[in-house]
């Protein structure tokens, strides 16, 4: 499917009125967003720069009002698998199979139209803090092992899961199901997601609001970050130091929002790749960042005595992304927020961590109605 390339639009005449903007408030740099050992505060390290970024500098977006964007149904939706879905009249009962889906309803005001999520639900605290009935609700399994009798017994008007599950589609199809597939893998992609369920749930104006928000502030960090350099970056993978993602997956929409380059950009798959110490090493990336979910710590990558001759463990540049909310490294709404926290690590003169901790606190009390402690 064509993309409509509508993110990288909507950035650029975003990033147009940014640069407009003649007040800026200013925040010190007091170090990087957390040292490499612990990744916490660093706040003995001055740098004497400026840190530029902060959500006072982006412009507030345009709220988009429900009446300017109401669907008309029948509705017909192009998904992520180029199937047409018509869906004929609003849904007023949902299931999400795909725990990036389940976090975009909950952005939406959708999660009390929820009746099914996907497997584990208790072990997203993003649930607990913004929508905590989503715990008591059935399970419909997940991507490899999906509860298709489960699922049809709930009769959700609609049904959203990941591409990953296109040969279950047509078996709920035959029980008269209606689905949609979404593959949300880059920032594009996450944009398509949005106006797919929104258009298919007539919420066409929360998810207009929802990108606009989005794009201001990724406008904003781009405009901060504009002229610095672009270090090397190795995102390891969840369960291994030697899993990474390459250009086709969101982790390297992380790194180069973050103005980084992805250490992995010239591996092929199109899933984490394994790779070898060896490889590791050829591209001495200038930091290692761990996956939220890392099955493993900094500390045991920097004592790793197989990368002693390795930049990023030579020079302690070895951070792990947050999970406190959210896993940020996965394309959520809020996975912009792995992008500022990234900066602030590659470019602590440029963004500190108190831009960074008022970027989540704003976001999620705007979307999620919570505020972060």
């Amino acid at each position: 499917m064509k993309k409509s390339n509508a993110f990288f639009n909507s950035l650029k005449k975003k990033l147009a009125a940014v640069l407009a903007v003649t007040m800026v408030l200013s925040l010190t740099a007091c170090g990087s967003a957390g040292n490499a050992v612990t990744g916490t505060a660093d706040s003995s390290a001055e740098t004497g720069a400026e840190a530029e970024f902060t959500e006072a500098t982006a412009m507030e977006p345009t709220e988009v009002t429900e009446t300017d964007l109401t669907v008309t149904y029948p509705v017909t939706i192009t998904d992520h698998l180029n199937r047409e879905v018509t869906i004929e009249k609003q849904p007023e009962t949902l299931v999400s199979g795909y725990y990036i889906t389940t976090s975009l309803l909950i952005a939406l005001g959708l999660d009390t139209e929820l009746v099914g999520v996907e497997a584990k639900a208790a072990s997203r605290n993003i649930y607990t803090l913004s929508a905590p009935e989503i715990l008591e609700l059935p399970s419909v399994g997940t991507a490899k092992e999906f509860d298709l009798e489960g699922c049809a017994a709930l009769a959700p008007d609609l049904i959203i899961v990941p591409t990953k599950l296109k040969d279950s589609i047509p078996a709920m199809e035959e029980l008269g199901l209606t689905v949609i597939a979404v593959n949300p893998e880059d920032q594009d992609l996450l944009f398509e997601t949005i106006d797919m369920i929104t258009k298919a749930t007539n919420t066409v104006a929360a998810g207009e609001n929802l990108k606009d928000y989005i794009v201001t502030a990724l406008a904003t960090l781009d405009t901060t970050l504009v002229d610095t350099d672009m270090p090397s970056v190795y995102l390891a993978g969840n369960s291994s130091l030697l899993e990474t993602a390459g250009p086709t997956m969101y982790q390297n929409t992380l790194i180069t929002n973050a103005r980084g380059t992805n250490a992995a950009a010239d591996i092929t798959d199109t899933y984490w790749a394994e790779i070898s110490y060896e490889q590791l090493l050829n591209w001495n990336p200038d930091y290692i960042i761990l996956a939220s979910n890392a099955d493993y710590t900094v500390d045991s990558v920097l004592e790793d005595s197989n990368l002693a001759d390795c930049t990023a463990v030579k020079e302690k540049q070895v951070y792990q992304l947050p999970s406190d909310i959210e896993s940020l490294d996965s394309p959520v709404p809020g996975s912009f927020l792995g992008s500022i926290y990234a900066a602030s690590v590659l470019h602590p003169e440029k963004i500190n961590e108190t831009a960074y901790s008022d970027a989540v606190a704003k976001f999620y009390e705007t979307f999620y109605g919570f505020q972060p402690e």
